[in-house]
């Protein structure tokens, strides 16, 4: 990217940045309060204030008590300790779990550990939509069913799954219900108490606080094992120095969030909205990802025919425009997403993904920028593509 070049961040889903109000109230804990708050001393006192305020802010922007919140250093992790953590401390109770088949890898793959210790997993199925049936959920739990979860939201197409519903399928049949709630929460409404839900996930990073901090909420009772040993921090439940500057900007983040939510889901959709009706006018042969309503507010996701995601994404970023193609967590891999696989999308296709999140501050000019931006990139790729040349070939037959 050339020097003095426009930059247009449209990678939102891989990271906010952060509030100026969290970087702020971090400050302190990374200079002078830098006691250990599990120390009975003097100087850990601020630090463990700080920490048990930030609880209250965090559990406030789900809706949920303090003393559930368990402090992490990622939303995966928070989705290894739910995951691992529930299955292990019911498993005299059974060994079977249910999970969709669009969930993030750190379920999909704790999951499939778990199996590697006599667990056994359910893949629930998803639509053309990625969108989860609730009936689907209901059909695969068994006498032997301990714990189910489903994502509230995917980051990569940005459905919204009905939690509320599959919850109250799952409700009393003795498994425990667990939502990764990374992408939603900071993002759209989240209340635990309407959702219904035992357990979820959430992650600083996704709501304008800093990197390393995350957090899983568990509903009074719902038993877990720990997964990091070695320490009494978070009740027992996760061992380690606790990154005291990390969840205090969480914690001030969260806050800020609670008030600002509705203001910025107003200010992103209708520049999602411009994205995903700009580029559908201006490419052909473009497939758009994910349910039309029931979607994250931030979230224009495409599958565009003949081109490579990351061939897009070089180019963007050539014009000062950070974009994705697919999870972050998986953008590297150059693999075919498994969520777009799911959604019934071929491999051809779905290597043609590509994903453009808007933020809080995006401004319909930055929109504008990449709606022109874009189509020229996609013209040049094709050109190079043998599959483009062969397509536009059957198409002069056909005619």
């Amino acid at each position: 990217m050339a020097e003095g070049m426009r930059k247009v961040y449209l990678d939102h889903a891989a990271a906010t940045p952060i509030l100026p109000e969290a970087l702020e109230a971090m400050l302190p804990y990374l200079k002078d309060v830098f006691g250990n708050p599990t120390c009975l001393h003097s100087w850990g006192d601020g630090p463990r204030d700080a920490m048990e305020e930030s609880r209250v802010r965090v559990a406030a922007l789900i809706g949920a008590s303090a003393d559930g919140i368990i402090f992490t250093a990622s939303g995966s992790e928070a989705n290894n300790l739910a995951i691992k953590g529930i299955a292990f401390a019911k498993q005299t109770q059974g060994k079977h779990i249910v999970i969709s088949a669009v969930e993030h890898f750190s379920v999909l793959q704790s999951c499939k550990r778990l199996e590697r210790w006599g667990f056994e997993t359910t893949l629930v199925p998803v639509d053309k939509y990625g969108m989860v049936d609730p009936q689907d959920v209901a059909k695969s739990i068994r006498k032997d069913t301990i714990l189910v979860s489903v994502m509230h939201a995917n980051s990569e197409v940005g459905t919204i799954q009905p939690i509320k519903e599959i919850a109250a399928l799952v409700k009393n049949t003795g498994a425990a219900f667990h939502t990764d709630a990374v992408a939603t929460a900071g993002a759209v409404p989240v209340d635990v108490k309407e959702m219904g839900v035992d357990a979820l996930s959430l992650a600083a990073n996704k709501f304008y606080g800093p990197k390393g901090a995350g957090a899983l909420w568990l509903r009074r009772g719902v038993p877990v094992i720990p997964q990091v040993d070695g320490g009494v921090q978070e009740g027992g439940r996760r061992a380690g120095t606790d990154n005291v500057p990390g969840i205090v900007g969480m914690g001030k983040a969260a806050e800020i969030a609670a008030v600002d939510l509705k203001r910025r889901m107003e200010h992103m959709v209708p520049l999602r909205d411009q994205l995903i009706k700009g580029l559908s006018e201006r490419i052909g042969q473009v497939v758009f990802t994910g349910h039309p309503t029931q979607r994250l507010p931030d979230t224009a996701s495409f599958c565009v025919r003949f081109v490579e995601g990351e061939a897009m994404l070089m180019h963007l970023d050539m014009l000062g425009i950070a974009a994705s193609s697919g999870s972050s967590c998986t953008s590297r891999a150059l693999k075919a997403s498994h969520v777009l696989i799911a959604m019934g999308l071929s491999h051809e296709i779905a290597q043609g993904s590509l994903l453009l999140t808007v933020g809080k501050d995006t401004q319909p000019d930055d929109v504008y920028y990449a709606i022109e931006a874009l189509p020229p990139i996609v013209d040049r790729l094709r050109k190079m593509s043998p599959l483009h040349t062969k397509f536009i070939k059957e198409q002069g037959e056909v005619r």
